[in-house]
């Protein structure tokens, strides 16, 4: 069986590879006529994106990525949270799906306000934001937003 390897960066770090995960999990069935291996639980490392085309898992990032990591979850979770409720009046003007995995909003989903007032779901958008801190609606950027209300306070 032939592997696909990715290119790497100087940390061994991914550079834009797929992820190989569920090709990997097929390839690990017991042989036939064999018992199953023993079922193991799979720890999953974070990853992180130090630039949207890059994948690290956090063991892998040098000391100043970290600290940008550190402080882009900072940003994040000092954005506004809420949870979704669509009101009494249906309004074609109220946003209706999340434009990142374009499923349909639910009442009771937690969901995150971006400073341009675009709507998310709180993984979705922790997640995008993790790879580009710009709106994936407007491409507002959203740290600029952020620091100017810090210096304006």
């Amino acid at each position: 069986v032939s592997q696909i390897r990715g290119s790497r960066d100087d940390h061994g770090c991914s550079l834009g590879a797929d992820d190989l995960s569920l090709l990997n999990e097929s390839q690990e069935a017991s042989v036939p006529g064999e018992p199953p291996p023993p079922y193991q639980e799979r720890v999953h490392a974070p990853v992180y994106h130090p630039t949207p085309s890059q994948t690290c898992l956090a063991s892998q990032l040098t000391e100043e990525e970290q600290v940008r990591i550190a402080q882009r979850i900072g940003l994040i979770h000092h954005l506004p949270r809420g949870i979704f409720d669509p009101g009494s009046e249906p309004s074609d003007k109220k946003v209706k799906e999340c434009a990142i995995c374009m499923n349909d909003f639910e009442y009771g989903d937690p969901i995150r306000f971006l400073p341009c007032l675009h709507i998310y779901h709180v993984d979705c958008i922790d997640t995008w934001l993790m790879r580009s801190f710009t709106c994936p609606s407007c491409m507002e950027p959203v740290d600029a937003a952020l620091l100017s209300s810090y210096e304006t306070n």
